[in-house]
């Protein structure tokens, strides 16, 4: 693998002084490692504000660009927050059109005892034996945090709540969630429930941008089932303006967890906070976290969707480069008073084998504020590039031998 170095012009790209230089990068798979592991090491609390909890993680929904985080990447216990991963499993399967609201599943024994009121938990009191519908089902998982509710949808879905399961881990890996585990469709104690701030907080946005009329079931402060009311659990609701969702969480394994989202003057914010010692510190903690997220941040272009950004090596092409542009516009969120230094490198496994197709995905940027990522966006070949001449690729395979005896040789030293 090559590795290529470039500057490109930064002016072109200057904001306000924010923008210190754009490093396009063409990584093999050692380097990218330590460059990776070099940034991890330099990551700490933002400047400004100190979290109490454990991990802690705060992002723009629409870039992406995350503002904050503390051990983000750590996994921990989701508890309740792990219901995102279920409901997005029913909120797809009904985008798809392979289940219907209207829909209804059969409370089985199991789901009632071990879900339901004889369980002791979070429950919203379905009846042994009753068929509710998809509709009250989701209304029961969200608002009510009932585990009868994920069990009973778990089963009528897949026939058994472990076949569900499957499905959750299948369906987070193909959103990229990498890292997460899952036990079973509630939360409820198991030694594979395990989740990070960070893969919470990216399962939300990925809610919110991608099912938002079905995200306003998470705003809804009450829910009546079985003559039995009950409220959202969710503090934000009526403790920020703007607030309009998302789930808490509570296990011994876990501590007090929360998921919460906010608009405020068109901005919408996610935050998630876990391993707190109480509910009230849960509260306190991610309304101060959002709080200052919506004080201190505004959002920024760095690239427009069309913008050649770099170029990336080609191996065996008609021609020695293609230019890369990203997927989608770059934003990232920087402080209104224009002290952040911004830094963002193109990252992809190269050179790229020809024949390269126009729109063909091909690495990233990644864009640092600071010692922490604050967005990384796909790129895409901006054009073709076809297989060149055999003289090309003779004089690529050439060139990539030398750089490989060079490597092995340096190697030895």
């Amino acid at each position: 693998m090559a590795v290529l170095t470039s500057l490109l012009d930064a002016r072109r790209f200057m904001m306000r002084g924010l923008l210190a230089g754009l490093i396009a990068v063409a990584l093999g798979a050692g380097p990218a490692t330590a460059a990776n592991q070099s940034v991890q090491g330099a990551k700490k609390e933002e400047g400004g504000f100190e979290a109490q909890a454990p991990t802690a993680i705060l992002l723009d929904a629409e870039s992406g660009s995350v503002l904050f985080e503390k051990n983000a990447d750590e996994l921990r216990a989701p508890s309740s927050m792990m219901k995102l991963m279920t409901v997005e499993v029913v909120f797809h399967l009904l985008k798809t059109g392979a289940l219907q609201l209207a829909q209804e599943y059969r409370v089985s024994e199991n789901s009632w005892r071990y879900g339901g009121a004889p369980a002791g938990g979070s429950t919203m009191f379905a009846e042994i034996h009753s068929s509710i519908s998809v509709d009250n089902l989701l209304r029961g998982a969200i608002i009510q945090s009932g585990n009868d509710s994920c069990m009973v949808l778990a089963e009528g879905i897949a026939g058994s709540e472990a076949a569900f399961v499957e499905r959750m881990t299948k369906r987070a890996r193909e959103l990229g969630l990498t890292q997460s585990t899952f036990g079973n469709s509630t939360g409820l104690p198991n030694p594979d429930n395990k989740m990070s701030v960070r893969e919470l907080a990216r399962l939300a946005r990925h809610i919110i941008l991608t099912y938002p009329d079905m995200y306003a079931l998470f705003g809804e402060k009450e829910f009546t089932w079985n003559k039995i009311r009950q409220t959202n659990r969710n503090p934000l609701l009526n403790a920020l303006p703007g607030a309009d969702g998302f789930k808490t969480g509570f296990t011994k394994e876990g501590g007090y967890g929360l998921v919460g989202s906010a608009v405020q003057n068109g901005m919408r914010l996610i935050v998630v906070v876990n391993g707190l010692e109480s509910a009230d510190d849960r509260a306190s903690e991610a309304k101060k976290l959002l709080e200052w997220g919506f004080r201190n941040f505004e959002s920024r272009s760095l690239f427009a969707s069309d913008a050649t950004v770099g170029y990336a090596r080609v191996f065996g092409g008609d021609k020695r480069y293609v230019p890369l542009t990203p997927a989608e516009p770059v934003r990232v969120m920087v402080r209104r008073n224009g002290s952040d230094k911004l830094l963002a490198r193109i990252v992809y496994q190269g050179p790229v084998p020809a024949p390269v197709e126009g729109g063909q995905r091909i690495g990233l940027v990644r864009v640092w504020r600071g010692p922490n990522v604050a967005v990384e966006v796909p790129l895409k070949a901006a054009e073709a590039n076809p297989v060149g001449s055999t003289m090309r690729r003779a004089l690529d395979g050439a060139s990539e031998l030398m750089i490989g005896v060079l490597r092995a040789s340096m190697a030895k030293l």
